[in-house]
């Protein structure tokens, strides 16, 4: 059969479009690159435009620290922090969701009321000697549904929808913990960067002395040119350890400005009276702390919501299998051209919905509910055991950070006296300026090994309140530490 001529040119016209069709345009610029090699040009004004719509929502530090931006407190950075992280947002914005949902599910419980109204215009068709009829039809009426019963089901939803609110507000918790934590870190290691800067300053300025009296005792005749190239590459040595720890110093600074959601290069500092507090054992056993943990700790206790909500589920999918009754009653009054007072009208209806056979769907869902709860328990148990492990060995890492600050106290203050005395003899002409280099290279040592276990003491007790889940939104802890202190200085 052969079509006609202009059917054979639309569809020829209709190929040709089809073969034309290539990649859409984006503000007058194609919409992605020709090929794999080439890059994409944007439109010119893209990335001014989402530029500025990324500055309108960047955080800033609140206006009523301003005057006390070159201070922050530890309180008042786990604050800033707090405000701005996008984890601690997100855990809200969940929570809240969590919340609407719950709220949802709990109307189940009381009967839903529906409002309708129709209106209709009608003509009938003229027959038999009857004329045809007009008449206007206006029919407000008002529908009350009610599930009466249904073997668990309802309220299986409802606990499951309070027990995913309860997770959700515990995960919050566990987010706001995580976030100070990550705070804390990054300001412990700011502070022990300028603690470690300081130290090596105080070392630069050790072997310039060396290096004037290698100088002095050349000038003298009590010294050679090797003693003098000696000390030069001391000092150069020490300068550059305080010029790499210079660059670590800005570098844990952004680094904490990171934690906090601000910008990098922001113009603040810090207090350092949290790195003042004396450093001493923990009161406290471990087998209270893993208690506390297992009562206190959110994200254990929001693994064990969502394991009620498993088991909530299953009931929910248990109902199903059996019958359900509902009320339904509808009352309704119609107004038409021929009934202008309008009419009363109503029904009443109590259905019983008996589930007879659907494939064994409902059976195989009873089934995945139950496997569903078996593996939301054995999560929160195996959280449990974590959580057991994680503050046992937070405890002993503590343990080990506080002997390792007395340790190195010692070590710091043999070495002084060791560096002292290497000074005097080389002083007085008896000792060599290698044993000199040697006590003080030994001294730079001790004084980082200092500043390192002072770290490490406060990263653990600040993990260790974490693990036992009584870490706060002020950075504090209800944690006890015995009396029996050993005072550390952290240089300024």
């Amino acid at each position: 059969m052969e079509l006609p001529t202009h059917r054979l040119a639309g569809a020829a016209a209709l190929l040709l479009l089809a073969g034309c069709v290539g990649t859409p345009s984006v503000s007058g610029v194609p919409g992605a690159s020709p090929s794999p090699e080439v890059p994409w040009s944007p439109p010119p004004t893209a990335a001014a435009d989402l530029a500025r719509a990324d500055s309108a929502a960047t955080p800033v530090l609140p206006p009523d620290l301003g005057e006390r931006i070159r201070r922050l407190s530890l309180a008042e950075i786990v604050e800033v922090g707090l405000r701005n992280n996008p984890a601690t947002r997100e855990a809200w914005a969940n929570a809240q969701s969590a919340a609407a949902v719950y709220g949802s599910e709990r109307g189940a419980w009381l009967p839903s009321v529906d409002g309708d109204v129709s209106a209709a215009r009608l003509k009938t068709t003229a027959s038999q000697g009857r004329s045809a009829v007009q008449q206007s039809v206006v029919t407000p009426s008002v529908t009350l549904s009610y599930l009466l019963f249904d073997f668990g089901g309802r309220s299986g939803r409802v606990e499951g929808a309070r027990q995913q609110l309860l997770s959700a507000g515990f995960t919050q918790n566990a987010t706001i913990q995580d976030v100070v934590l990550q705070i804390q870190i990054s300001y412990f290691q700011y502070l022990a960067s300028r603690a470690l800067l300081q130290a090596q300053r105080t070392t630069l300025a050790e072997a310039d002395t060396n290096l004037m009296a290698a100088e002095e005792r050349r000038r003298v005749g009590v010294a050679t040119i090797a003693d003098v190239l000696q000390a030069k590459t001391a000092v150069s040595q020490a300068q550059l350890n305080v010029q790499t720890t210079e660059g670590t110093v800005q570098t844990t600074r952004g680094a904490l400005a990171l934690a906090l959601g601000l910008p990098a290069n922001l113009s603040y500092d810090v207090d350092i009276s949290a790195a003042l507090v004396p450093v001493a054992p923990l009161a406290d056993s471990v087998e209270s702390i893993i208690a506390a943990a297992l009562r206190d700790r959110p994200d254990l206790a929001a693994a064990r919501a969502q394991a009620e909500a498993a088991q909530a589920a299953v009931g929910e999918a248990r109902s199903a299998q059996l019958p359900s009754l509902n009320f339904d009653a509808t009352a309704g009054r119609t107004y038409a051209t021929t009934i202008p007072d309008g009419a009363n009208s109503y029904s009443l209806s109590l259905g019983l919905t008996i589930p007879i056979f659907n494939g064994f769907s409902r059976q195989y869902d009873v089934r995945g509910a139950r496997f569903d709860a078996e593996a939301a328990g054995a999560r929160a148990k195996s959280l449990r055991e974590q959580v057991v492990f994680q503050v046992f060995s937070s405890y002993y890492a503590l343990q080990t950070a506080t002997r390792r600050v007395r340790t190195a106290q010692d070590l710091i203050a043999s070495a002084e006296q060791a560096s002292e005395v290497a000074l005097g003899r080389y002083r007085a002409g008896v000792g060599t300026l290698l044993d000199l280099l040697a006590a003080q290279s030994a001294l730079a040592s001790a004084r980082a090994q200092r500043v390192d276990a002072r770290l490490s003491w406060s990263v653990s007790l600040a993990q260790l309140a974490r693990d036992a889940g009584v870490l706060d939104t002020r950075g504090e802890h209800p944690l006890r530490l015995s009396t029996d202190t050993t005072t550390t200085e952290t240089p300024r």
